[in-house]
């Protein structure tokens, strides 16, 4: 019986590793210039933290958690997200009693039961930042640039910011008001999923993708105009900010996150080369999580973006061989048996050396170890055979010119060093 990745998930070839070990290490650069540190957390959390923070009304709850009993009797989600993950280990490890403000990173797969689509899948890999203990609207702004910065440097220049206010624990029941009597006669027409929000969270059915229930929402007032004077004052401020640093976004009035624990900002980075489900990055201010999770009263605000659908964007711009790290230095050639020791010899010090070598596995002739080299593109050939080792030499090939040159074995290693 052949084997397949489970439907929602998916094998990242070397070819393509290429790829995301480019973004990861461009996202750990930039994390660096903004002084964020590394954090790592289980992949699994009891289920109480997920339906604590995202609510038990969201979708990710109700429909997309991998959960199970294990052999405790406990009930084990695989994370949806990582910022309950983060919180929680905030607040177990008292990080909020040694830095007023913890900035944090985080960088893994991802599991929901959803419907695989391009650039989305069941297990997915997602980076993101926590930045907790702040509630300026700086640090808001901050993290929108961290965002931006990341993507630029990635490459990415058709993107866009999308930028909301949600309110607070003030407003919000006025807005959500808003929306209930907005709504109310249109209830009938709306999906299932609309209709249940509309009872349990309004705000959250501006989340909804269904074309038919965004048409309804249409002429919906401008949620804005409810918000209390200190979340219109926290907004107003974020947006001065970005206009300082040259961000362009725009206001979308109808932008909310699908999950519970946001407060006032929201945004979206948004790419055209993802059709309609376009976010490719999301996040806002989440000012109430650590003390709901029994820690003390933080402000935090963060995002995340999906590693999947930022390769799917790089790959829709660029062939893969833009981001292929190196080519192999150099390939060695070695004839007859004991000309193979010699050469594994050699291609140990090459290697400790700091250049990237490779070698036959098997005692070819020097036409298919040549025919080898070329299809693993090494820039060099070392060829060592019975009669250059008894001149003690080896012979360096440029495999782009064909040019060759006689090297002692006495110092084989620095001189490839120096003309490689």
């Amino acid at each position: 019986m052949k084997y397949s990745v489970v439907r929602g998930t998916k094998d990242i070839l070397p070819d393509e590793v290429e790829l995301w070990q480019y973004i990861e290490e461009t996202a750990r650069k930039i994390f660096a210039y903004y002084n964020y540190q590394e954090i790592r957390t289980p992949i699994f959390e009891v289920t109480e933290l997920f339906q604590k923070s995202l609510g038990d009304t969201s979708d990710v709850v109700a429909k997309e958690m991998y959960t199970f009993l294990d052999k405790g009797g406990r009930s084990i989600s695989l994370r949806p997200e990582s910022t309950a993950s983060v919180v929680r280990s905030y607040i177990q490890h008292s990080m909020y009693k040694t830095q007023k403000v913890s900035k944090l990173y985080y960088c893994g797969p991802m599991f929901r039961y959803d419907r695989p689509q391009a650039g989305r899948y069941r297990q997915f890999h997602q980076i993101g930042v926590e930045n907790l203990g702040s509630a300026e609207p700086f640090a808001d702004a901050e993290i929108i640039s961290l965002g931006v910065h990341i993507f630029d440097e990635l490459g990415l220049s058709d993107l866009s910011v999308a930028l909301n206010s949600s309110g607070c624990s003030v407003c919000r029941p006025v807005i959500e008001e808003r929306i209930k009597q907005f709504l109310g006669n249109s209830l009938p027409h709306l999906c299932k999923d609309c209709q249940r929000r509309f009872e349990t969270k309004p705000l959250r059915i501006l989340d909804c993708k269904n074309k038919k229930c965004n048409n309804y929402f249409s002429a919906l007032p401008d949620i804005r105009k409810s918000l209390c004077q200190e979340c219109k004052d926290h907004f107003n401020s974020v947006q001065e900010y970005l206009d300082s640093l040259g961000i362009e976004f725009k206001i979308n009035p109808r932008l909310v996150r699908g999950l519970d624990y946001y407060n006032r900002t929201v945004f979206e980075i948004v790419s055209d080369q993802l059709g309609a489900q376009n976010a490719i990055c999301g996040g806002g201010r989440y000012d109430t999580l650590v003390e709901k999770f029994g820690g003390p009263k933080v402000p935090a605000v963060g995002f995340a973006f999906g590693m999947e659908r930022t390769a799917l964007v790089l790959q829709s711009l660029h062939d893969k061989k833009e981001f292929k790290k190196e080519n192999l230095k150099l390939f060695i050639v070695a004839l007859g048996e004991m000309q193979r020791t010699k050469g594994f010899y050699i291609l140990d010090e090459m290697r400790r050396a700091g250049i990237k070598s490779e070698m036959s596995y098997s005692d070819s002739n020097l036409k298919t170890q040549l025919k080898l080299a070329n299809k693993l593109e090494a820039n060099y050939c070392l060829i060592i055979g019975e009669d250059e080792v008894e001149k003690g030499i080896a012979v360096l090939k440029n495999m782009g010119t064909g040019d060759q040159e006689e090297l002692s074995l006495d110092d084989v290693v620095t001189q490839v060093q120096e003309r490689i």
